[in-house]
Formats: structure tokens, C-alpha cells, sequence
């Protein structure tokens, strides 16, 4: 996958640099990375929708009683924002959602959403060291 299509992939809203954000990208986290290929439970107003994050930037929501949604999604900027029915709406993401934590978050259209992620992908492997050069003889 492209690091286009993953940025193209990651949504979620405005957020503040700290160390949570500053970490994650010494581990080369890469926004949306985690969510690309999943779904969410996403719950807002009281409602539980699930959101599947495609790892092209596509998404779909499915409403409780089974109507689905088609949208776009994208994570850049310390946002995730998912576009559907002709609006957007965008979550602070400076950090990676963890399998079975619920993370709380208030949208760019001021509605309190708590995000629900079952499985999520593995994070990045570290990277390998180079191999050590050879000696004079060696």
C-alpha cells in the first residue's frame, strides 16, 4: 500500500502534538495505518454505527437497522475525517486507536463520538539496522 492511500485512508479530527503523537511517530506510526481494512463501532447521539475503513480511502457505514452509507475517509494532519452524504466531519487523531479501548473524542461539527475499535492491523515492525560492514579481510 501506498503512503498515499494510507493518508488518503486516515479521517480523523484536529489535534494538538504532545508526546502520545511525538511517540507514535518514533515508532513509525503511520496515521490511519491501524484502522485501514477495519471496522469501527463508532457511537454518536446514542446510536451505534459501524464504520468499515477501506484501505483505498473508501468507507461504508452501516446504520443499526442495516442501511449502508458509502463515504471517503482520510487521516492527515492530526485529523481523521470521514466524508458521506455530501459533509464532512473530522475527529482530533494524534494518536493510534488500541484494540478494545474505547477513545472519546468531540468532532469538527462539536458532537462528542466514542469510538469503539475491535481488531485493529499489527503496528509497524522497527526497523531492521543496517547490516555491520565488513572488516578489511572480512
Amino acid at each position: 500500500m501506498t503512503k498515499a492511500l494510507l493518508l488518503k485512508a486516515a479521517l480523523l479530527g484536529a489535534g494538538i502534538a504532545g508526546p502520545a503523537t511525538i511517540a507514535a511517530a518514533q515508532m513509525g506510526w503511520m496515521p490511519g495505518s491501524e484502522i485501514a481494512g477495519q471496522t469501527i463501532q463508532v457511537q454518536t447521539n446514542g446510536v451505534m454505527n459501524s464504520i468499515y475503513f477501506g484501505a483505498d480511502g473508501t468507507a461504508t457505514i452501516t446504520t443499526p437497522g442495516g442501511t449502508t452509507v458509502p463515504g471517503t475517509w482520510s487521516a492527515a494532519n492530526n485529523q481523521l475525517c470521514l466524508n458521506a452524504n455530501g459533509g464532512q466531519e473530522c475527529w482530533p487523531y494524534a494518536q493510534p486507536f488500541q484494540s478494545g479501548q474505547q477513545m472519546a473524542l468531540t468532532s469538527s461539527c462539536a458532537q462528542m463520538t466514542t469510538f469503539m475499535p475491535g481488531a485493529l492491523n499489527p503496528p509497524p515492525a522497527p526497523p531492521m539496522p543496517p547490516p555491520a560492514a565488513g572488516g578489511e579481510r572480512g
